[in-house]
């Protein structure tokens, strides 16, 4: 009899803490605003957990976010106006003015980036009118890797050919290579990106020491260290 009568104890509810509708005390006060949409009706002044608050704040800044950048949002713009030419400091006339090499040899096309004495940044367009094509293959047309190197040879003598280092137009030779890898194929269409950058200079016997990277979209394609030699017109 007195166990039934503890289990009924037991089941029976809990009286109310403080009156018949008392209710929990809110996390915060005031109650926390929010300016979102919501897909349905919801209430944070009373959440069920702490959890289940924290889960909501997330939630509420994520569509928050969300709203932002959907108002910042522009018209489409036409693939053909989003990317901008590349800037020329130095074009195809000013090239032939410091290059001595001449169709079809010449493989740079525009310097879009120069910093005396150091540095040079030019592109070559690759076209399937290219003269190499034809043979180098015909059912795959790939650049040959020879005139990769040489293509950033000449970006070099850019650099090499001005007041800033002293070389000659005249006598200015690719002296050698070193650690050249080919890291992928370039193809017609390509536009390839070559940086050239002097790091060891001996004037005296008319010795540079540059490293070259090419690259296609952003992604390396060619790198190796060059060598190059020159010397004045009567030498």
């Amino acid at each position: 009899m007195e166990a039934s009568t503890m289990a009924r104890s037991l089941l029976a509810a809990p009286p109310p803490l403080c009156g018949p509708r008392a209710q929990p005390e809110p996390l915060c006060s005031p109650p926390l605003r929010v300016h979102a949409r919501f897909s349905r009706p919801i209430s944070i002044s009373n959440p069920k957990s702490s959890t289940s608050a924290l889960r909501l704040e997330k939630n509420n800044r994520f569509l928050i976010r969300c709203s932002l950048d959907s108002a910042e949002t522009k018209p489409d713009v036409p693939i053909e106006k989003r990317f901008p030419p590349f800037p020329a400091v130095m074009d195809i006339n000013q090239i032939r003015n410091i290059l001595p090499h001449r169709f079809p040899f010449l493989l740079v096309d525009r310097v879009i980036e120069y910093t005396p004495g150091h540095t040079a940044v030019g592109i070559k367009n690759v076209t399937i009118n290219d003269n190499f094509f034809p043979g180098h293959f015909p059912e795959r047309p790939i650049m040959p890797g020879v005139l990769m190197v040489e293509a950033m040879a000449q970006v070099g003598g850019l650099v090499m050919l001005q007041p800033e280092v002293g070389g000659s137009r005249e006598n200015f030779f690719f002296a050698g290579i070193d650690k050249v890898r080919f890291r992928k194929p370039v193809i017609a269409g390509d536009t390839l990106v070559m940086r050239m950058t002097l790091i060891k200079l001996q004037k005296r016997f008319g010795i540079a020491k540059m490293e070259g990277k090419a690259y296609v979209g952003g992604d390396l394609v060619c790198e190796g260290e060059f060598l190059m030699a020159t010397g004045s017109g009567s030498e």
